[in-house]
């Protein structure tokens, strides 16, 4: 009989080096690398969606690629409660500088910081690779790849995303389009402690309720897992077909 969700995620978290916080999967964001955009999920319903810039150097976990990885990730850390909006930040620490949207001749890291690690093999490398959802003054970029492995947003989306977005946030970096989904009923609370199945690529096949033990609306790990691996191979197979046309 395969554990309860929650105690999987939990048994993940307490083990990795760099795990301290458990996953949340009622709380979940979704980065589309052909949208450009984050998906804010909140118990099984859509809260906002904000333009992102991934990476001009591609996808991937390998060191010293600038890659942006693909898969299953958690929040693990936030830094910059209450900074101004556009402070810069050199080493995840405050520089006292704050820039303006588009500022020339300046790329920093600004407003705030959410600090991903990955929960599969293929995106192991992304806490020690300091992949983060952050802001930049590069606003004008937004809304395509031109970051350097992380996720970039405007200042004032990252901000409000970082208020929004609790620790241990499920985040699923795909190659495909994001989902559709029903918004948030507004009298639904913004966060509980409920567990839900996380959402999957379409073209990832559900499990059934063998597969489950259940009622089949609950995924393991290995099935997460298998989404993930999926949609990367599908990737890879897309790259090498432009590159022999």
């Amino acid at each position: 009989m395969r554990r309860p969700l929650a105690a999987i995620f939990g048994f993940i978290s307490i083990t990795s080096a760099f795990a301290v916080t458990p996953v949340d999967t009622s709380n979940q964001l979704i980065i589309s690398v052909p949208d450009q955009k984050l998906m804010l999920v909140q118990n099984g319903g859509k809260v906002a969606t904000y333009p992102v810039s991934t990476s001009m150097f591609g996808l991937g976990d390998a060191w010293g690629r600038m890659t942006t990885p693909l898969g299953y990730l958690a929040v693990e850390k936030k830094i910059g409660d209450n900074a101004p909006t556009g402070a810069v930040f050199h080493n995840r620490r405050l520089t006292g500088e704050v820039l303006q949207p588009n500022a020339p001749g300046r790329d920093p890291i600004t407003t705030r910081i959410i600090w991903l690690r990955g929960l599969e093999a293929q995106n192991a490398h992304a806490f020690q690779r300091c992949i983060y959802i952050h802001g930049t003054p590069e606003e004008k970029n937004i809304g395509r790849p031109a970051s350097y492995g992380c996720i970039r947003m405007k200042s004032s989306d990252v901000a409000e995303l970082y208020n929004r977005v609790p620790l241990g946030a499920l985040v699923q970096i795909t190659p495909e389009h994001l989902p559709k989904v029903g918004k948030a009923p507004r009298s639904q609370p913004a966060t509980t402690t409920a567990i839900t199945a996380p959402l999957v690529p379409a073209s990832a096949k559900p499990p059934s309720q063998e597969q489950t033990g259940a009622s089949g609306d609950t995924l393991s790990v290995d099935q997460m897992r298998m989404g993930g691996a999926l949609a990367a191979q599908r990737q890879k197979s897309k790259v090498a077909l432009n590159k022999r046309l």
